[in-house]
């Protein structure tokens, strides 16, 4: 496959309008439907600002089609922001309902991929960002390769919700990874009419040991959740029992457990997920940032006590879009080599102290 001489040629393959329009040049022929998802944000990660999003990839021709290069650009300069070719494109991609082990760089005819973005961002902001995808037939070793423009889609520049903390003290892991394919950021719900990724930014919290020291199975269970503004409740379910024993199997619907919604006002909504019976508040109440709301649980489909949170466009569990949000008061303190390790019970590696607006994957964070 071609590497990434891709990324720097498909400028010169494109015919660009003095609005900036990429246009493709190479002859007409059925390829890809590119739709972007997630109205991206900004949002400072680890120290890098990140937008994070999804690209939809759908084959309309009558062939396979596999995918060479996604190079991403800012629509207004044309200034190159990122390239993925090779196997970083196929660590970001996935083919939606094919088989285990397939690549998912190959799309038949009629399939989807899906390519999930992560973009490290330049100082100044693009406000809207173009894809050019580069494709080729593997069937053909005379059919030239293809290019396509599509997707554009624009930079959310509004400023992100502050948020307090959702626990108290700790140590907290912030179990998360954006390339774990069953993990948040990877699972896609079609249950009302349109695909949606509400974990776009969700982080599982889960109680560790102090000074480096792994977490016990059962750490954290009954631990007060609090609210992380001042907000209404918009949904909630209590009266789901805390498994003993074997877990029993949950349907779709029942994967949450006991949650909270607490609408934050801009069409943003705080999720809470996993919560033990006997919540503190009901839908319409109004709550103050840092009022306990309720006990962290296992309820759900949930293989340990933790608190599932994330931010979303709408007061749905699954309909609905995730979005970025800020997460003031808190300190990393270190992090887990990687989720496996969090897994496997490996102890976490000590940092200094620093303040984050959002915490890397699987960093140890503590509250006030």
């Amino acid at each position: 496959m071609p590497g990434l001489r891709w990324g720097a040629l498909l400028l010169s393959s494109l015919l660009v309008s003095p609005l900036g329009a990429a246009q493709p040049s190479n002859p007409l022929r059925q390829s890809f439907s590119i739709e972007a998802r997630g109205a991206p944000a900004p949002v400072r990660i680890g120290g890098a600002r990140t937008l994070r999003y999804e690209l939809h990839l759908t084959n309309f021709a009558a062939r396979v089609l596999v995918l060479d290069a996604l190079t991403m650009r800012d629509s207004a300069s044309g200034r190159i922001l990122g390239a993925l070719e090779g196997d970083a494109l196929a660590r970001a991609a996935a083919s939606v309902g094919a088989g285990e082990g397939a690549d998912p760089r190959l799309v038949e005819p009629g399939r989807r991929a899906i390519v999930y973005v992560d973009l490290t961002l330049p100082a100044d902001t693009p406000a809207r960002i173009e894809h050019l995808l580069a494709f080729g037939d593997p069937a053909s070793k005379s059919a030239p390769h293809g290019t396509v423009a599509g997707g554009a889609v624009a930079v959310d520049a509004r400023a992100l919700p502050e948020l307090g903390p959702p626990l108290r003290g700790g140590p907290w892991a912030a179990v998360y990874e954006p390339d774990m394919a069953r993990g948040h950021r990877r699972v896609p719900y079609a249950v009302a009419g349109r695909v949606t990724i509400p974990g776009r930014h969700a982080i599982d919290w889960m109680r560790v040991g102090e000074n480096g020291a792994a977490a016990g199975k059962d750490d954290g269970l009954g631990a007060e959740v609090l609210a992380v503004a001042d907000a209404v409740v918009a949904a909630a379910r209590d009266g789901v029992a805390e498994p003993t024993g074997e877990r029993p199997a949950v349907t779709l619907a029942e994967a949450s457990g006991n949650y909270v919604a607490l609408g934050l006002g801009g069409g943003r909504f705080a999720f809470y997920e996993h919560l033990m019976p006997g919540l503190k508040v009901r839908p319409g109440d109004r709550v103050r940032r840092g009022q306990v709301i309720g006990r962290l649980g296992s309820t759900g489909q949930a293989s340990r006590p933790h608190l599932h949170f994330h931010v979303a466009d709408a007061a749905a569990t699954l309909d609905a879009e995730g979005m970025p949000y800020r997460l003031r008061g808190g300190t990393i303190v270190g992090v887990f080599a990687s989720i496996e390790a969090f897994g496997d019970g490996s102890p976490w590696t000590q940092s200094e102290p620093t303040p984050s607006d959002f915490p890397m994957p699987n960093a140890v964070v503590r509250f006030p």
